[in-house]
């Protein structure tokens, strides 16, 4: 990997750590693993860890977490109120964010239903960059609508547009001024994971902020991979060259008025997860209503040791070094996708590596859910395990049954942070570039069993022609 750290040879980028422990890989046979995924009619969430070689799934709450984070796990303080540990990942995250109210959560969509629930009483409006599938999931569970305003740079997907996560703010003041008593906030993703993983630029949350100041209107980010979004700003926005991540995180946490965010991604570990206000009275509310579904204001629904692990996590994604690595990882991959003809997603995300399955499989039409069959095929023919998160995912049915297909149909590869090193990734290309050569030899899928709400989760599939 080019890009070199200070110091480092030209042509060298290393990952910025050591490992000193290792788990083993569950190595299996193609033939086990196509009777593995048929028994779990072809649906890789149903799939057991040991029966996945390579796991991309999510790269939510699947870090390596460090030294450091083990170690203050074992200092942490379990008082059930007013703990030591709280204390100081509230002051962490006050400093971070500049929001005085700071409520612990066990992951990002507790924070989601906590603040969705106390904010909306149903038949709202909820415009977005990108709301990704439980942020939406929740707001409907609120009997609001959400409605997603990508730029048209987004809409294509080999576009080399460096902001692509941005959110079209021309078509965003225009349904303000449309339905200005239904809008009572606006979300903000970053990076922007429904997108491909795309950065949201500083311009562009700044002049969203000035809209929902005009328009009186709370303004939300959900900021799960806010670390990575704030390198490729330094990276890519013109004026942010000489600021650290942490000032760029905190000039976009200094825009919005509430931060909904899961600590399984941009804070390295496992579960856990913040909501953060910044007026009192609302913090009041959401307190009390935390009480009654997460716990007492100063735990959550968290044990102290993740707390503390959290607190130390958000200190080490914001160093430079291992943002550069992080970064250069997925545009490493996407880069030797991309030169030998596979339809990946650019630029590079932060996360994960976007793979295009109806341009992946165009023989495959969209209502025969091409990102199934890659899926699938990934699974099979290579142990490696993705995501689809297109014509399931995002897609539905309208009142007639047919199939209402969203703009691209992507599946992800997330990559854990600190779990997988280069060779890995190489195996992963490999897989990708073989399966591409062939792709004919693949077929489509159609529903089995559908599921209503985030129906990616637990559906299952058919393969045509079994």
């Amino acid at each position: 990997m080019t890009a070199p750290h200070k110091n480092v040879p030209p042509g060298l980028l290393f990952e910025p750590f050591k490992i000193k422990t290792v788990e083993a890989l569950p190595f299996s046979s193609q033939r086990e693993r196509e009777q593995w995924i048929q028994d779990v009619h072809y649906n890789v969430f149903a799939l057991n860890s040991a029966q996945v070689m390579i796991d991309l799934l999510t790269d939510s709450g699947t870090s390596a977490m460090s030294d450091l984070q083990w170690a203050d796990m074992m200092k942490a303080d379990e008082a059930y109120a007013g703990s030591r540990t709280f204390l100081e990942l509230q002051a962490t995250a006050r400093e971070l964010t500049g929001m005085p109210e700071i409520l612990p959560v066990h992951q990002g969509r507790a924070a989601e239903h906590l603040l969705f629930s106390s904010l909306l009483s149903g038949g709202e409006t909820i415009p977005s960059n990108g709301l990704f599938d439980t942020t939406l999931a929740n707001i409907q569970d609120c009997g609001a609508t959400g409605i997603n305003l990508p730029c048209a740079e987004a809409l294509d997907p080999f576009a080399e547009n460096p902001f692509k996560g941005n959110i079209d703010l021309e078509q965003l003041e225009k349904l303000l001024a449309q339905k200005d008593s239904k809008i009572p906030l606006v979300v903000m993703t970053i990076t922007n994971n429904t997108g491909g993983g795309q950065p949201v630029s500083y311009q562009n949350l700044e002049a969203v902020s000035k809209l929902c100041k005009k328009h009186k209107k709370f303004f939300v980010l959900d900021a799960c991979r806010f670390a990575e979004n704030s390198y490729f700003i330094k990276s890519r926005e013109a004026g942010f060259a000489n600021l650290s991540p942490r000032e760029i995180a905190s000039k976009c946490f200094a825009l919005c008025d509430a931060v909904t965010f899961s600590g399984k991604k941009d804070a390295l570990v496992n579960i856990g997860g913040l909501l953060c206000v910044r007026d009192a009275a609302l913090g009041d509310r959401l307190k009390n209503r935390m009480l009654v579904v997460e716990g007492f204001p100063t735990y959550g629904g968290l044990a102290a040791y993740s707390m503390a692990a959290m607190n130390q996590g958000l200190h080490e994604v914001l160093d430079e070094k291992y943002l550069e690595y992080r970064l250069r990882t997925i545009s490493w991959i996407v880069e030797r996708l991309a030169a030998a003809g596979v339809p990946v997603l650019r630029p590079a995300g932060g996360h994960a590596v976007y793979l295009e399955a109806s341009n992946f499989f165009p023989h495959i039409d969209r209502e025969n859910l091409p990102g199934i069959a890659l899926t699938t095929a990934l699974y099979t023919e290579g142990g490696i395990r993705g995501c689809e998160l297109g014509t399931v995912a995002f897609g539905y049915r309208d009142s007639h049954g047919k199939h209402v297909l969203p703009h691209l149909d992507l599946v992800r590869l997330a990559i854990p942070r600190r779990v997988y090193t280069e060779a890995h990734m190489g195996y992963v290309v490999n897989c990708l570039v073989d399966m591409h050569r062939r792709r004919d030899d693949f077929v489509g899928f159609e529903f089995l069993e559908e599921f209503p709400v985030l129906r990616h989760f637990r559906s299952k599939f058919r393969k045509l022609g079994s």
